[in-house]
């Protein structure tokens, strides 16, 4: 049975908990009128809501923070965080209101969380507004990343209006409804350890533990297996993030999920032309969160969550666990990268190919996904289209000697090519969001209030492997104008 909107059970599980985790705030509501812009009926289903509830007048009042949803004890949540390496000792939902819980069928949990939902006590002077440029970044990520098969909070809708939100300009204000089992973060521990109040850390901890992850609950040392749990998550998590290119652009310990969920889309980016140093964040001045950093910033930032938990657990247990990222993270991103150039987990032999093609592609600024997926259609002998991956290249006679090596490792693993270039499309996404395919969704919306690219590309990037003929341009290299195209922390 699906529920309406009248009749979706919320409670706040969150919210029973004592008041220091949090503040009870009521959500500002968008200058009216509010509208609906976009409704994304696959989260829906993860309510067990009716996706004929877009077409309620009480949606957009509901999500645009102007009437509540029955049982609805909204909140903001308390935290702290590393920020750019330097520790700031309150931060907070300063823009975001958690409505509550509900459980689907399947009694998977979901928070339902308003962002852009006016001041709360975290708001540091800011006015706790989203505006429709960054919400429509941050719904089209989310669903991209989901489409990818990469853990990730996902969006419900977009709600707007034309309400008036100051930052480098004035622009048009809108609300996100995001959805998550836990929004806690690294910082919701680090709060109260540098607080010292540790009895607040281990109810923190025990809650975690009971409510996402109850098979720990039987552990010998939950708070040991707690810590190894979000180790191995996290780098399961940034295998993924490498292994498609993505950029968060700020991995403050605020924005890193406990559950191992890619959480807060700011100022991303996917990897075009292939550049491991990149810095997608035209605020990261030092390229502390460039793309080849990412992987030992999470270490960081395990460190930090780690040492929250000191009060509850040895230093050298919390050691050990620290010690299992980087072999954890090596075994997930080997795997990845293996699966990407057609050959099966057990053949980390090969792995100096995928260095070497790399190498090549940072030397010629080759573009990430479309090489990739190039190398989809190559097979075990010569053949057509080969020209068209040495254009590719700037060291030609290079790329050649790889893909001759590249191709006799083929033909030793014995896997009949249809089969294995079947697999690759699998591993290897046609479509990402890039920044330009955003920008063109973000103008249209601001300037036009049409809103038809947002939901081309929503649908385009909730299957990103599959060809999409008539959707093929969003697969060329991007635009000249795309260069001028900058993303900070205000995105």
């Amino acid at each position: 049975m699906k529920h309406s909107l009248h009749t979706l059970p919320l409670s706040n599980s969150f919210a029973k908990l004592p008041g220091t985790f949090y503040s009870r705030v009521q959500p500002t509501p968008l200058e009216q009128p509010a509208e609906l812009i976009h409704f994304n009926t696959a989260a829906a289903e993860l309510l067990d809501l009716d996706p004929a509830v877009a077409c309620d007048p009480a949606c957009a009042d509901i999500f645009s923070g102007r009437q509540l949803l029955p049982g609805a004890d909204p909140l903001a949540m308390l935290y702290a965080g590393h920020q750019f390496g330097h520790y700031v000792p309150q931060l907070g939902d300063g823009r975001a209101i958690m409505l509550g819980e509900t459980t689907n069928r399947q009694q998977a949990r979901w928070e339902i969380q308003l962002k852009g939902s006016g001041q709360t006590p975290y708001s540091r002077d800011g006015d706790g507004r989203a505006v429709l440029r960054s919400t429509i970044r941050e719904y089209l990520c989310s669903e991209a990343m989901h489409g990818l098969g990469i853990p990730t909070t996902r969006a419900l809708c977009i709600t707007g209006s034309h309400e008036e939100v100051y930052r480098e300009q004035i622009e048009t204000g809108a609300m996100l409804t995001r959805l998550a089992p836990s929004h806690v973060r690294f910082g919701s521990f680090e709060v109260f350890f540098y607080r010292n109040q540790h009895d607040a850390l281990q109810t923190l901890a025990d809650y975690i533990i009971a409510t996402h992850y109850p098979e720990l609950q039987d552990a010998r040392q939950p708070y040991i297996a707690l810590l190894q749990a979000v180790v191995e998550r996290t780098a399961r998590l940034l295998a993924q993030w490498q292994a498609v290119g993505f950029a968060h652009g700020v991995m403050n310990t605020d924005n890193m999920s406990v559950l191992g969920l890619t959480l807060d889309y700011g100022p991303f980016g996917f990897m075009e032309s292939y550049d491991p140093g990149l810095v997608c964040n035209h605020s990261d001045h030092h390229g502390r969160y460039a793309f080849d950093q990412q992987p030992q910033v999470a270490l960081f930032n395990l460190s930090c969550f780690a040492q929250t938990l000191l009060p509850l657990l040895d230093v050298d247990a919390a050691r050990a666990a620290l010690e299992s990222y980087q072999p954890a993270y090596s075994r997930h991103y080997e795997q990845l990268l293996l699966a990407k150039l057609g050959f099966e987990s057990t053949a980390s032999t090969l792995l100096p190919l995928g260095s070497e093609l790399l190498a090549q592609m940072a030397d010629s600024g080759t573009d990430y996904t479309n090489l990739f997926r190039g190398l989809c259609s190559v097979g075990t002998t010569a053949g057509p289209g080969t020209p068209a991956l040495q254009d590719r290249f700037i060291d030609r006679e290079r790329f050649d000697r790889w893909l001759a090596d590249y191709r006799a490792a083929l033909r030793s693993h014995a896997r009949p090519d249809t089969e294995r270039q079947a697999a690759m499309r699998t591993a290897n996404p046609k479509y990402v969001l890039r920044n330009y395919m955003a920008q063109i969704a973000i103008d249209r919306a601001t300037q036009q209030q049409d809103y038809t690219e947002i939901d081309r590309q929503f649908k385009l990037l909730q299957t990103p492997f599959d060809e999409h003929p008539e959707m093929e341009h969003y697969a060329d290299l991007p635009p000249d104008w795309a260069r001028e195209i900058q993303v900070s922390c205000s995105s």
